[in-house]
């Protein structure tokens, strides 16, 4: 800060989101909270979780009220902690600012989270110091239209899907790329989803793995009742529709991140292609994707000697 008679220092604010449902968490939260402090960095939180904070630390009373006190433009960057359910939430919360999310993986396997709980320290430590590099990954844009009219517009980080309302009932649909019918059948749903989403629901779907790197959409059929029902690849300029066909009987249900959801009657279409708006992630290391597919998921890589030389 300067002194009182020149000019103020624009205070920096740190978006902190939790599963303060959680004891881990929300220990965790207030410890982050208590480290941002301490370097003279103010932490901000939601009215909500402020007051579960509040409540285990009564010195957070000074943390303002995130898009009360502070607004979302004034947040320089979102400290996460959780799972990468959590971190789905800060992304829905921050969609459309610049500030990075940075996750603290609190979950089981956290895909997007970047560091650990036993490293919040030194977590807290990089984010005061600006030492981290952002990496952008694409989300998805999410039209609901009934014949021209748009009824309903969102957007995914992981994937969109298309699923059956009722458990008995089997859902219709035809799937289109480009506007070009490509095939119809009787499914259990339909998974659409980004290069990060592609270890998420597309992964237990039996997608593939897309690296980060790769611009790339995918469509995977859930327990399809056809001969030609592979899971695709598209590029990231291709539109996917899938039309809910007027014999389903029943409706079908749209889920975007998990998170929000409308429901299909017959004859609604689901129109996705690549939004324009990113989701950035602050990263503290330099790993190779590779690296964290055999970190996560604890593949064996026992027998491994490396290259020798150049491949």
């Amino acid at each position: 800060m300067s002194d009182s008679n020149g000019p103020q220092t624009p205070a920096r604010n740190i978006l902190v989101v939790a599963h303060t449902g959680r004891d881990d968490s929300l220990d965790a939260a207030v410890l982050v909270c208590r480290l941002l402090l301490d370097q003279g960095v103010m932490p901000v939180l939601s009215a909500l979780e402020r007051a579960d904070l509040v409540a285990v630390d009564p010195v957070l009373e000074v943390v303002p009220v995130f898009d009360v006190d502070v607004l979302l433009g004034d947040i320089e960057l979102t400290i996460v902690v959780g799972g990468d359910g959590t971190i789905l939430r800060a992304a829905e919360v921050t969609r459309g600012s610049a500030a990075p999310l940075l996750g603290v993986n609190l979950g089981h396997i956290g895909f997007l989270a970047e560091s650990e709980r036993d490293d919040l320290a030194e977590t807290v430590d990089r984010v005061v110091r600006r030492d981290y590099f952002v990496e952008e990954r694409m989300t998805l844009s999410v039209r609901v239209k009934v014949g021209a009219e748009v009824v309903y517009e969102t957007w995914a980080l992981n994937e969109a899907t298309v699923e059956k309302g009722s458990r008995e009932r089997m859902l219709e649909v035809v799937v289109e790329v480009d506007q070009r019918p490509l095939s119809t059948f009787g499914c259990d749903g339909v998974v659409i989803a980004t290069p990060t989403g592609s270890t998420a629901y597309n992964f237990s779907a039996g997608g593939p793995v897309v690296w980060p790197s790769v611009e790339a959409i995918t469509l995977v059929p859930l327990s399809a009742h056809a001969l030609f029902a592979k899971p695709l690849v598209v590029g990231p300029e291709s539109a996917l529709a899938v039309e809910v066909l007027e014999r389903t009987d029943g409706v079908g249900v749209l889920w975007c991140d998990g998170r929000r959801t409308k429901d299909l009657l017959p004859g609604a279409r689901v129109v996705v292609r690549r939004s324009p708006i990113p989701v950035r992630l602050a990263r503290l290391h330099e790993s190779t994707f590779t690296d964290r597919l055999v970190n996560k998921f604890q593949l064996p890589v026992a027998g491994w000697r490396g290259p020798v030389g150049r491949d």
